[in-house]
Order: C-alpha cells, then sequence, then structure tokens
C-alpha cells in the first residue's frame, strides 16, 4: 500500500505534468515531518540511532496515511544510503533476487542499499526468511511497512533482526499543520468557517494524504466566502474510517466493546458497538460476540442477561439493518449494567482442565446404573442414595472419581443473583459435611 508523500522513486519528473498536493508537500528532511515525535524526536529510536550514526534494520507499524514511506525515503538520504523501494502486493521470487543481486554490487563499490518493503506483512514465510541472509551480511538495511501487528503477520526470525517502530495516527494539530502547509503552498486559505474546517480535519481520520487530497478538492470548487460545515459535509462524503473486517481494527474495536461492557460502561460500550456498525461490521457478528459476554462476564450474576442478548438477536434477524440494530444496543445497554462475575466461565475452565488431566477415571460404582445380573455382582449401584427419599431432598454422597476427591470449581460472587447461589452452595457444603461426619 502506499504511504503519506509516496512517489515512485523510479519516474521521471516533468515540470509540465501537474502535481498533487501531496507530492508537492513531500518533506525533504526529518525535520519536515509532521508528528511521529515518538520515535523521530533526539531521543526516540531513530532520532538516537541517526545521531550516533548506526541505523539497523526496521519494521513500521500503522496505519495508512502517517508518513511510512516518507520517513523510510528521508532515512536513506539521511545516511547515505541508495534507496529502493518495492512492494509486496507486486514483487515475487525473480524480482527480489534481481534486488538483492543489484545491493551486493551496490556494496562492492561502496554503496550500501536501504530496501522499503511495503506491505510487508504479505510476503509468506518462505519468502520472509529470504531477506535474512542479506540482511546479516549488510548487503541491505531492511525497513518494512505493515498496517498489521507484525507479531501475528511476521516471522519470529524476522522480528528478531528488526526493530519495530510504532507509527500513530496523526493528531488533530499535526492536521492542522499540515492543512496550514497546503494554505501556504496553494497561497490561499480554505474556504471555510472554523467549524467546517474542524470538520474537514476530522475527515481525514488521522490520515495525513487523505487530507491534502480533500482540501484539493475543496480548493478546487473556487467559492466565494466560507462554507459553512452543513455546506461541506453536502459537497463532500467523509472518508471511511479505516476497518479491516480480518485485521486488527476488527479486533481492537470489539476488545474495546468487551472490556467497556466488563467495566459497566454502557455510554463507552455504546460508542464501540456504533463505531463498528459505522465501519460496516455484520450486525450478527456483534449479535454473537454480545451473547458470549452475557455468559462469560455476567454469567449466573443474572441470568437474564443471556436471554436478553438471544431475544435481541431473533429482533434483528426479523427486522434487518437498520430497525434490529436498536435491539442490539439494547443488549449492550443491558449487559453493560447487569452485575457482573465469572465464576461460571472460571468454574467450567476448571473443571475443564480437571478432566483433561484425569483422564479416564471411572465414576464411582455406586452412582452407575446395573442393567445386568453381572454389573450388579461388581457394586454397580450399590449403596446409591436416593435423594428424594432423604431429608431436604439430600443425601450428601459424593459423586467425584474415588482416586480424585472432592474439588470445587463452582466459586459465585456475592453480586446479583449469585448471592443468592452463593447462599445455595454454602447450604449444601453445609449439609453434605454434617451427612459425612
Amino acid at each position: 500500500m502506499a504511504d503519506l508523500f509516496d512517489k515512485d522513486p523510479g519516474a521521471t519528473p516533468d515540470s509540465t505534468a501537474p502535481r498533487p498536493l501531496a507530492d508537492r508537500l513531500r518533506p525533504k528532511t526529518l525535520g519536515e515531518v509532521i508528528g511521529q515525535e515518538q520515535v523521530l524526536g533526539p531521543d526516540a529510536p531513530l532520532g538516537v540511532m541517526l545521531a550516533s550514526g548506526s541505523l539497523s534494520s526496521l519494521v513500521f507499524w500503522g496505519p495508512p496515511g502517517v508518513g511510512k514511506t516518507t520517513i523510510a525515503r528521508l532515512l536513506a538520504d539521511a545516511t547515505e544510503l541508495h534507496f529502493v523501494q518495492i512492494s509486496a502486493i507486486f514483487t515475487g521470487v525473480p524480482e527480489l533476487r534481481k534486488v538483492f543481486e543489484a545491493a551486493k554490487h551496490r556494496r562492492a563499490n561502496g554503496q550500501g542499499t536501504l530496501l522499503f518493503v511495503d506491505e510487508i506483512h504479505r510476503f509468506n514465510k518462505a519468502q520472509q526468511d529470504g531477506f535474512l541472509p542479506h540482511m546479516e551480511d549488510g548487503t541491505i538495511l531492511l525497513v518494512g511497512a505493515t498496517t498489521e501487528n507484525p507479531s501475528f503477520e511476521l516471522n519470529a526470525a524476522l522480528l528478531s533482526r528488526a526493530q519495530v517502530l510504532v507509527l500513530e495516527r496523526l493528531a488533530l494539530a499535526d492536521l492542522e499543520r499540515l492543512a496550514q502547509r497546503a494554505e501556504k503552498e496553494l497561497d490561499r486559505p480554505l474556504p471555510l468557517d472554523g467549524a467546517a474546517r474542524e470538520a474537514l480535519l476530522e475527515m481525514a481520520d488521522g490520515d495525513g494524504r487523505a487530507l491534502l487530497n480533500l482540501i484539493e478538492q475543496v480548493m478546487a470548487w473556487r467559492v466565494t466566502g466560507k462554507l459553512d460545515t452543513d455546506a461541506l459535509t453536502h459537497r463532500l462524503m467523509r472518508r471511511a474510517a479505516q476497518y479491516d473486517k480480518s485485521g486488527d481494527g476488527h479486533y481492537n474495536l470489539i476488545s474495546a466493546l468487551h472490556k467497556s461492557i466488563r467495566g459497566s460502561d454502557p455510554d463507552a460500550a455504546l460508542y464501540w458497538f456504533s463505531r463498528m456498525l459505522e465501519a460496516g461490521e455484520d450486525p450478527r457478528f456483534l449479535a454473537r460476540r454480545l451473547t458470549r459476554m452475557a455468559v462469560e462476564d455476567i454469567g449466573l450474576a443474572d441470568p437474564q442477561a443471556q436471554v436478553v442478548c438471544i431475544d435481541s438477536w431473533q429482533t434483528y434477524e426479523r427486522l434487518g439493518s437498520p430497525e434490529g440494530e436498536l435491539a442490539l444496543a439494547n443488549a449492550v445497554i443491558y449487559l453493560a449494567l447487569a452485575p457482573k462475575s465469572n465464576a461460571a466461565y472460571a468454574a467450567y475452565k476448571g473443571a475443564r482442565a480437571a478432566a483433561k488431566k484425569t483422564g479416564s477415571l471411572m465414576p464411582p460404582k455406586h452412582i452407575l446404573n446395573a442393567p445386568t445380573r453381572l454389573m450388579k455382582d461388581q457394586g454397580y449401584g450399590s449403596g446409591y442414595a436416593y435423594d428424594h427419599d432423604a431429608e431436604d431432598a439430600f443425601s450428601g454422597q459424593d459423586y467425584f472419581p474415588e482416586d480424585m476427591g472432592r474439588t470445587q470449581f463452582y466459586a459465585p460472587v456475592e453480586r446479583g443473583f449469585e448471592r443468592d447461589l452463593k447462599k445455595r452452595v454454602e447450604y449444601f457444603a453445609r449439609l453434605r459435611r454434617e451427612r459425612n461426619g
């Protein structure tokens, strides 16, 4: 994927050809880069590397339009390395071999190579492994760029040889500085009032290149006076929020929704729920995850929570979008405000772990049926106490395998309906102790 101020390095400039605003405002030095102080500042990783004259292989992880390509190109200039840019989308093994061979020739002639690989996560494991020997012998200094989490997408061997630097979406103050540079370059102010100007910055959603493209559109209108927010939004579509249903954006937002509900914050939960809907998430996925939250984080503290989720899910299936989404929103609010308990979830995990550990232990014979004479002779069913014949309909017998002993998995909390369940657990535990001496 191209990045902020990206440009084909092999292209020949044509002074007569129109140049996009993003190309005209391309920073010429690292000092001109807007934002990313956390990696470019004097005490930040790149600042320290450049000051010491020791640049290592890098992986830039961040959203589109934040300067990954620009910074890589300027790093090559600052270190006097030959800059080569490829994209994992369009580059195969034959092309990679040519790149490495050319880098070897440059190295033999005393010239180093900074190889910038855009969308590096799209290379498969074998292709990523192909970089390793050339990184180790100094043929290339690798700078990769990815919008996906490197921990999941890149080989451990490659990550061990490169430092991951996180580039962040541009803040509104950074975008304002970029807008001012654009106005200076175009020699006229944006025809927007204060609120509309802020709305324009928000439309860019932290993407510098997107902002410059929006500014270019606005400037082309040649309007007189200043447009307000309504006029701007009527003429200009908001940039779609960055969201990949199979990528980090998807998992980050569902994590935010889950933790907001777990944290009993209905307002934050509604916000993240709405963010996912606005980005085009399938409401059925949200219905499924909300039901999971009900059984995991609320459980028996409020058994009605699961019912609310199933009902809201069925309502959505009957009404569809957008009407049915309100039913899911109701479930979001209900879950956020419900008493929380993961006691049942923890009990289930504990029981599963115990079942895996204990393997094939037989149930105690007294609770086994004995449909044949042989089984009766073996003691099956012998000594079983029918609970309905016992006082309080509770015999207090042990139902665990004989070689395992009793284990308590479920420990209800003092919240919601589980407060009543806790009393029942304690009641039966007391009776069990009394009847077993």
